[in-house]
C-alpha cells in the first residue's frame, strides 16, 4: 500500500502532476484564444419558437407578470412557472447567441496548444491506470 501513486493505482505521480500542469496549460491557452462576442439584446431575436420569433423583450413580459403574481401570492404555482420558465428562456436565449472565434494565431501557436492539451490529458490518464 505504501508504494501507491495517482489515484491509488501503480501509475506514477510525477506523469500525473505533469499531465495536470500541461493540461491546465494547454486549457488555458486555448480559452485564451477564444473572443466570445455576444449578440443578444433587446429587439434581436432571442429564438424562435414554431416560427415565431421572440425577443428578449418579449421574454421579460412573461417574467414580470410571474414575479408580480409571485409577491402578490408566493404559493401561486402559475407565478412560479412564468417566472423560472422566462428566466430559463431568457439564458437558454443569451447562451444560443454566442459567438465564439479564435484569435488569429500561427500553427506553432495551435501546434503547442494540442500538444499540451492533448498530450497532458494521456500523461493524466496514464497515471490513473495500474501498470500490472
Amino acid at each position: 500500500m505504501a508504494g501507491r501513486g495517482a489515484g491509488g493505482t501503480e501509475g506514477g505521480t510525477g506523469s500525473f502532476l505533469l499531465g495536470l500542469i500541461m493540461m491546465c496549460g494547454g486549457g488555458y491557452l486555448l480559452l485564451r484564444g477564444i473572443i466570445v462576442r455576444p449578440s443578444f439584446g433587446f429587439g434581436t431575436v432571442a429564438f424562435s419558437f414554431g416560427g415565431f420569433a421572440v425577443t428578449s423583450g418579449m421574454v421579460l413580459i412573461p417574467f414580470m407578470f410571474g414575479i408580480g403574481m409571485i409577491f402578490y401570492n408566493s404559493r401561486n404555482f402559475i407565478g412560479w412557472l412564468l417566472a423560472i420558465g422566462s428566466l430559463i428562456a431568457l439564458i437558454f436565449g443569451v447562451i444560443a447567441n454566442l459567438n465564439l472565434q479564435l484569435v488569429t494565431m500561427s500553427a506553432f501557436d495551435l501546434l503547442v496548444i494540442v500538444v499540451l492539451l492533448v498530450g497532458g490529458i494521456g500523461l493524466f490518464l496514464r497515471s490513473l491506470r495500474s501498470s500490472g
